[in-house]
């Protein structure tokens, strides 16, 4: 029986890591295929249809959409909206669960039921589209922001995450004369951080990957983020408005200009999850224990 089930087990291991690995290649085959293709030179992009590693490597498609500062304009924009907004979203999220995950808070339930019904049932985008207007944030970065303050679900892992806290350490705190900001600035972020590390990945990458609201309240194409210049390229087939006096070479390949403005555009919150890969599975499991 030890044996069979020693057989049985291996078996299943080998299976299992198996499917892994084949769902890992389908993920990661087109962060190959399109990093391939931006170094790759026109004739082996027109030869080729699935492309993983080019023969020949060239930066013409990188020089191309660095000609002029589009590009980093736009990412400028996208930078200053990640930052800007994962902090304002983590310091209400943070403030409104440590808020509702205190039982002596009068009429929390119902506060909670409200947050809850938000997930459920929202007014809709021209009602939002008309609230934004009516506040004068159309044209400007906090339209990008403010609508999308606070994630319900963010703020529900962040609640949980605190009610899961010994009461002792609020306790001892109050002890030694610690006021209600100080425990949250000072007790119960610091023991937070897996989760705040967590949640603020989350918001950081809802943040960078704006696009619908930057298409509903952004006319001004010079205030667009990366997303939306992105969807630009695609729709022109790689071309944007650059300065002939700058590029002067023959443009490369549609597909290499795409698939180099991909990678610009993905390579920061690549670059990001590295440094919160530590606390990325602890902070999203600790926040899910308790209901």
């Amino acid at each position: 029986m030890v044996g069979d089930k020693s057989w049985s087990s291996r078996m299943f291991a080998l299976i299992n890591g198996g499917l892994l690995g084949l769902f890992a290649l389908a993920t990661v085959l087109p962060f190959i295929h399109v990093f391939g293709s931006s170094f790759a030179t026109a004739g082996e992009i027109a030869a080729k249809r699935f492309l993983l590693i080019p023969t020949t490597f060239t930066f013409d498609a990188y020089r191309y959409i660095f000609s002029t500062n589009t590009i980093m304009k736009a990412m400028g924009v996208s930078v200053f909206v990640t930052v800007l907004g994962t902090f304002w979203s983590m310091l209400i999220s943070v403030m409104t669960a440590y808020g509702l995950s205190r039982k002596d808070i009068i009429g929390r339930q119902v506060i909670m039921f409200l947050f809850v019904f938000t997930m459920l049932f929202s007014g809709g985008m021209i009602p939002t589209f008309l609230v934004v207007k009516e506040t004068g944030l159309l044209d400007s970065y906090l339209s990008l922001i403010v609508p999308v303050t606070i994630n319900v679900f963010n703020m529900i892992i962040l609640k949980t995450f605190f009610q899961g806290l010994p009461d002792g350490l609020e306790e001892s705190a109050k002890i030694d004369g610690c006021n209600d900001w100080g425990i949250l600035f000072r007790i119960v972020i610091p023991c937070s951080m897996p989760a705040i590390a967590t949640i603020s990945l989350f918001y950081a990458v809802t943040y960078w990957n704006t696009y619908m609201h930057a298409i509903m309240y952004l006319s001004d194409a010079a205030k667009w983020p990366v997303q939306v210049l992105l969807r630009q390229i695609v729709i022109l087939a790689g071309g944007m408005n650059f300065d002939n006096s700058v590029y002067t070479d023959v443009p490369p390949p549609a597909q290499s200009v795409k698939m180099a403005v991909i990678v610009v555009a993905t390579m920061p919150i690549l670059l990001l999850y590295p440094f919160l890969q530590k606390h990325f599975t602890k902070g999203a499991l600790l926040g899910s224990v308790k209901a």
